[in-house]
């Protein structure tokens, strides 16, 4: 894998200290007209798969979430716009594990970030560039094709 760090928002807002669920749905608010800090907190528990439980990538859950609130489904509208937002969930989460192999935090970063001992891991072999960053490059690509 290249490590070179990408350069596009959802990689700096990582990079900035941001967690990868926050950096990619910030991302998309331009293009969704939301309100960043409002996005930021929304996203705020899903960094690390989840509150560092290593389940679904952060990149994937802010996109999701980003898809939603493009496609999904508000108050006292059509069931339709349900199995729309499924549909590019599967179109989006097809095309991140295409690109990734997985859409699960823990495959992809492979270490424990809930122990000390994997968070140290994951400093010192600086993953945040040479995987995380990767993912919400992917993760912001993919959905600026979707919204």
């Amino acid at each position: 894998m290249n490590t070179n760090c990408p350069k596009n928002e959802a990689a700096e807002k990582l990079l900035a200290g941001y967690n990868c669920a926050q950096a990619v749905l910030y991302s998309a608010c331009d293009q969704l007209g939301f309100d960043k800090s409002t996005a930021l907190k929304i996203a705020c528990g899903f960094g690390a798969g989840i509150a560092r439980e290593e389940e679904v990538c952060g990149a994937v859950s802010g996109a999701i979430m980003a898809i939603g609130l493009k496609y999904g489904r508000g108050e006292g509208e059509d069931r339709t716009k349900t199995e729309e937002t499924y549909a590019k969930t599967r179109e989006f989460i097809k095309g991140f594990k295409a690109k990734h192999g997985t859409l699960i935090c823990r495959e992809l970063i492979r270490c424990d970030l809930r122990t000390p001992e994997g968070q140290q891991y994951y400093k010192a072999n600086d993953l945040i560039h040479h995987t995380c960053a990767w993912c919400v490059q992917t993760a912001q690509g993919l959905l600026e094709k979707q919204l």
